[in-house]
């Protein structure tokens, strides 16, 4: 089993800057992919950013050039820098690992996912 904590979400102005985290524990190992996906009221949850073996990365469109995606194997962390934040990027935030073989595709199908946090919010002011 893994298990996934999340932190770092909050309000903040439109144009603003966030960095979420993702703490894992337990068998760790046994994934080789980790990912942030989001849900807003109402929409389907929604891949925003994917990272192989903590070194190869994939982003949403919606997001690239303002989200960046890393990992820190030694204090089992996952991280999301989100700059230059717009109202629509208000949602839960969540995070999710698995042992995957294609980490691409799992950005966009959040199903491949075996583990998951329970999320945290970030709200968008215009």
């Amino acid at each position: 089993q893994v298990q996934l904590v999340e932190s770092g979400g909050g309000s903040v102005q439109a144009g603003g800057s966030l960095r979420l985290s993702c703490a894992a524990s337990g068998y760790t190992y046994s994934t080789n992919c980790m990912g942030w996906f989001r849900q807003a009221p109402g929409k389907e949850r929604e891949g925003v950013a994917t990272i192989y073996a903590g070194i190869i990365t994939y982003y949403a469109d919606s997001v690239k050039g303002r989200f960046s995606i890393s990992q820190d194997n030694a204090k089992k962390t996952l991280y999301l820098q989100m700059n230059s934040l717009k109202p629509e990027d208000t949602a839960m935030y969540y995070c999710a690992a698995v042992y995957s073989d294609s980490c691409r595709l799992a950005l966009g199908s959040p199903g491949r996912f075996r583990y998951w946090g329970q999320g945290t919010q970030v709200t968008v002011s215009s």
